[in-house]
């Protein structure tokens, strides 16, 4: 099985391989009972969710020490990140934030089994205390200009926030763009055409 991922998942160890084969492992078994990610997704989990996360760590500013996941759900982006990260940065504090009891308890348990240190807030973004992350990270959470409410709750003042986008991230920028100031650049997604990776900064409102 870890030469199948090695197939679509590049540049990383066998231990990060080895590691995603035994989360993809727990994703089939608990995905059909809490709804971690759409059924017709299971068959192409690499692609879909793996490679597609694998792209922000790329992404990030070299000097980031705290990131924080929003809305983790079954982990993507941030728990894939934080499994590859040990390949290519020492002591990088990941934070997921998730209100599902159900998916918490199932990213302690990826955790756990991969042998990767997370931190795991079973609770709802907004009453977080601010954890001041050097990178924020949400996919699929809510459309940008209100998105970005809760990624500057948890934003440290020189962070960066890193937004898988779809089809629709030009026009919910225009919208984002009415109420909030930022630097943006664009990278287009290396998994889904049209889709596309927003790294955002100098947030502040408009």
């Amino acid at each position: 099985m870890i030469g199948d991922s090695a197939a679509v998942i590049h540049g990383v160890s066998r231990e990060t391989q080895a590691a995603l084969e035994i989360y993809a492992e727990l994703l089939r078994k608990w995905s059909p009972r809490i709804n971690l990610v759409a059924p017709n997704t299971l068959s192409d989990l690499y692609v879909r969710h793996f490679a597609d996360s694998l792209q922000l760590l790329n992404l990030r500013p070299k000097n980031a020490r705290v990131w924080a996941d929003l809305g983790s759900g079954g982990g993507f982006p941030g728990l894939v990140v934080a499994i590859a990260a040990r390949d290519v940065q020492s002591g990088l504090e990941m934070h997921l934030v998730e209100s599902d009891q159900r998916k918490a308890t199932f990213l302690r348990t990826v955790s756990r089994e991969t042998q990767t240190p997370v931190v795991v807030h079973a609770t709802r973004v907004e009453d977080l205390v601010p954890l001041g992350a050097d990178v924020v990270s949400a996919r699929a959470l809510a459309p940008l200009p209100g998105l970005l409410s809760m990624v500057r709750r948890h934003l440290a003042p020189k962070g960066v926030a890193l937004l898988p986008k779809g089809k629709s991230y030009e026009s919910e920028t225009l919208s984002a763009r009415e109420l909030w100031r930022f630097s943006l650049d664009t990278f287009p997604s290396e998994t889904d055409p049209g889709a596309a990776i927003l790294k955002i900064g100098d947030l502040c409102h408009v």
